[in-house]
């Protein structure tokens, strides 16, 4: 298949890029550095993410679409930065949306990132796409919390709008991806279990929801080709856990006996200092993959302490 990703140069982008490259896609990228190199087999196009350009002759004839635009979740959720991750998801989905409906062959599929952001905030059920219960009027969370669920909601909201009829179109709620890359989630977590400080944050009673790498990328490819499965998909294994249980099984998979805890404070001292926000380590996301396993998707990494083990063994053969 011919497959355009735009804003493909991530974390995300090079999982899904590697992936398809080697089972045999086309694979172009659209990003604003159109001189970044994502490895053989990848064609770059710049775009702005905003306007049509040159790029729409890309989206004219391609196979798939998986957009993944949209300014990084890991900085200090400042109202600039907050305004700037509204804007370019909303643009981003919303341009690419108009060069579908343009297209005179459009793509068979849209794939969207969204975020598993988009749930409240809760302890007592997990989120599925059916029951699920959407963020925002939670009681007791920073009130920019519900911002962070409107940009989500806006987000899918840009793709819902599209008109596109021979394309079929896919919102993918991402919980927190796993892979062995530097600079990643699990890099920033094994680095403090490494140093004795993974335990415990905020008491630990949070649940973490996560998806290995490898099962991202397969959930993926299993899209591409399910025409049945429309609208909003939540990415995640099937088995989120409490924060400390999720930290417990990063310290077993790299033998580390200790891990100390972090109040709340502290956790907001060490966000700071690595200019990310709590946010992505206070939020509750218990969110579970109720379309993927109905519609018969096969986790590789369904449990976190055998994703984690194997994330580790990667980690060590880099």
């Amino acid at each position: 298949m011919k497959i355009v990703i735009p804003g493909g140069t991530g974390q995300i982008g090079g999982i899904l890029t590697r992936s398809l490259t080697d089972a045999g896609h086309d694979v172009t990228v659209l990003s604003r550095r159109a001189d970044h190199s994502m490895g053989p087999g990848v064609r770059m196009v710049r775009w702005d993410g905003r306007t049509r350009g040159g790029w729409t002759e890309e989206v004219d004839g391609c196979d798939a679409l998986i957009n993944l635009a949209g300014r990084s979740v890991s900085c200090r959720y400042t109202p600039a930065n907050l305004q700037e991750m509204m804007n370019s998801r909303v643009d981003s989905a919303r341009v690419v949306g108009e060069a579908i409906e343009e297209a005179t062959k459009p793509p068979r599929v849209w794939l969207q990132m969204s975020t598993a952001t988009i749930y409240a905030h809760r302890f007592d059920s997990p989120n599925d796409e059916v029951t699920g219960i959407i963020g925002g009027a939670e009681k007791d969370t920073p009130a920019y919390w519900s911002y962070s669920v409107d940009i989500a909601r806006a987000w899918e909201a840009a793709q819902e709008e599209r008109t596109t009829p021979r394309t079929r179109k896919v919102a993918l709620r991402t919980a927190i991806v796993m892979s062995p890359d530097r600079g990643g989630a699990f890099d920033v977590l094994l680095r403090l279990a490494r140093l004795g400080l993974g335990g415990a944050v905020a008491g630990g009673a949070q649940f973490v929801s996560w998806i290995h790498d490898v099962d991202l990328a397969r959930a993926v490819d299993f899209l591409l080709t399910r025409d049945d499965l429309t609208g909003p998909v939540n990415i995640a294994a099937p088995h989120p856990l409490p924060n400390r249980a999720f930290m417990r099984a990063v310290r077993a998979a790299w033998k580390m006996p200790v891990g100390l805890p972090a109040t709340r404070w502290m956790a907001e001292l060490g966000a700071f200092a690595i200019r990310s926000d709590t946010e992505l380590l206070l939020k509750s996301r218990r969110v579970v993959p109720g379309r993927l396993v109905d519609a018969g998707f096969h986790f590789e990494f369904p449990e976190w302490p055998e994703a984690a083990t194997d994330l580790v063994r990667r980690v060590r053969a880099r």
